[in-house]
């Protein structure tokens, strides 16, 4: 029986830096991977999209060269290159956290780990079966595409997100079913490579957590770049050709037909819970993901689950974080908080790219609040049109009693980047006051955010 102070189940953004933190903290420390370090995260999802859409952000930029007086005779791009590309760099940082994990010595098992029961655990390896023991265990297994009955992909007609970063050729059309952040990205990414899509979300607007104002600006923006939009549209039913496919979608309009080389299915996430042995433990699983309380516990002492396992958001910055704070309460750190889950934020990389943390200006109102909304275009930014790139806006919320920052929302240019500052903002527990006074530098995307707190109290300047 190998026994450690913590066993870390899964190698995802969660569970390597929960792994890496309890190592720093003095604890002899294992971490159990079925299948590739860093999770769906590095290898499927957050890096190689990112990678994907900045090959279609340059392809973007040049189509455009002569607004910067610039001749380019054309555009043309390898697909092949592309993809190419993108898995060497989830290779790359694949490596990277290998290495991490050695550098901290924690001791990594490749295989499929269950718990049966009493703090033990066992992992099927490929050289046999090893019986593990903690005192400590943390389920960071992440999660996997939800399918919809009578829509599961197949991998060739049907698509998950693996199937559309790693395409043998381009389709000439495709429907996007979900507009989330992942949907909304790679209709974004094949729009730009010149594909007919075609994005469809049963909710009434795309990207239904931001804020409603953020949500009609970018869905403007997508249809202006040719991408068709149904909203409050359900696929419900799917016909599958030789190498096409026929959705029948209904709203309220009525039912039509959709017929489409691809489908890309974007509807969410479902946790990995399956075959952990939970059996063998009091933890409680509801609707797909492990109950825990505010410091990770589940109901089994010495149980923690953390990432998309433990629930929404399903963000990896939101899995590592929950992940420091569950080691460190572990190991009786001082000074430790729980999760503010309002306090996580969101990003969507697409063309134009959208962000946001906090509250919206709805659910800011739904909670009682009085607000003061600032606003401020990037059109009248300095910086942007300089850039090229004047479209979209910065949107804040205010609680009108105290001045706190409950919620900031933007699209626009690389306001990924950008809303880390109001991150910091309200983390600090910064008032109107003190973002008022802060100086901006010029000129600077950035000066954006502040005019949009200054436009909330009526002393913007440059509108």
């Amino acid at each position: 029986m190998n026994t450690y102070d913590l066993i870390v189940v899964g190698g995802g953004p969660g569970g390597y830096v929960a792994a890496i933190r309890a190592a720093q903290l003095g604890m002899k420390t294992a971490l159990v991977e079925r299948e590739h370090l860093g999770g769906i995260c590095l290898n499927w999802g957050c890096i190689p999209t990112k990678a994907l859409l900045r090959s279609a952000e340059m392809i973007e930029q040049i189509r455009q060269a002569d607004r910067y007086g610039i001749s380019v005779a054309g555009v043309e791009f390898d697909l092949d290159q592309i993809v190419a590309r993108s898995r060497h760099i989830a290779g790359t940082l694949n490596k990277g956290v290998a290495h991490l994990l050695k550098k901290h010595q924690v001791e990594v098992y490749s295989g499929h780990a269950r718990l049966t029961g009493g703090g033990q655990l066992e992992v099927d390896c490929d050289s046999g079966r090893i019986d593990m023991a903690s005192g400590s265990i943390i389920l960071a297994t992440g999660a996997r595409a939800r399918s919809l009955p009578g829509i599961e992909p197949d991998g060739k007609l049907v698509w998950t997100y693996k199937e559309a970063m790693t395409p043998d050729s381009l389709p000439d059309s495709l429907l996007v079913m979900g507009a989330g952040a992942i949907g909304i990205e790679f209709a974004s990414f094949y729009n730009s490579l010149g594909v007919k899509v075609t994005v469809v979300e049963a909710l009434d607007q795309i990207l239904p957590a931001e804020d409603a104002e953020i949500a009609e600006l970018a869905d403007k923006a997508f249809r202006e770049k040719g991408i068709r939009i149904l909203t409050g549209t359900r696929v419900i039913e799917l016909r599958k050709g030789a190498d096409s496919v026929v959705a029948v979608v209904e709203s309220e309009a009525g039912r039509q037909e959709i017929e489409v080389t691809r489908l890309i299915s974007a509807v969410g996430v479902v946790g990995n819970t399956e075959q952990l042995g939970l059996e063998h433990t009091r933890a409680e699983v509801d609707r797909g993901t492990i109950r825990v309380d505010e410091w990770s516990q589940t109901a089994e002492p010495g149980l923690y689950a953390i990432g998309d396992v433990a629930g929404a958001p399903c963000l990896a910055h939101k899995a590592s974080h929950e992940g420091i704070i569950c080691v460190e309460r572990i190991a009786g750190e001082p000074g430790v908080s729980s999760l503010d889950r309002a306090a996580v934020p969101g990003c969507t990389y697409s063309s134009p790219q959208i962000a946001s943390v906090g509250l919206t200006e709805a659910k800011a109102r739904e909670q009682g609040y009085q607000v003061r909304i600032g606003r401020f275009p990037f059109k009248a930014n300095g910086k942007a049109i300089a850039l090229g790139d004047p479209e979209g806006m910065v949107k804040t919320v205010f609680d009108e009693q105290s001045g706190e920052l409950l919620g900031a929302h933007m699209i626009g240019p690389e306001v990924t980047e950008m809303i880390q500052g109001y991150v910091v903002a309200r983390q600090l527990e910064t008032t109107e006051h003190e973002l008022m006074q802060a100086i901006f530098p010029h000129p600077t995307l950035s000066e954006s955010m502040h005019e949009a707190v200054l436009d909330a109290y009526g002393k913007v300047l440059h509108v």
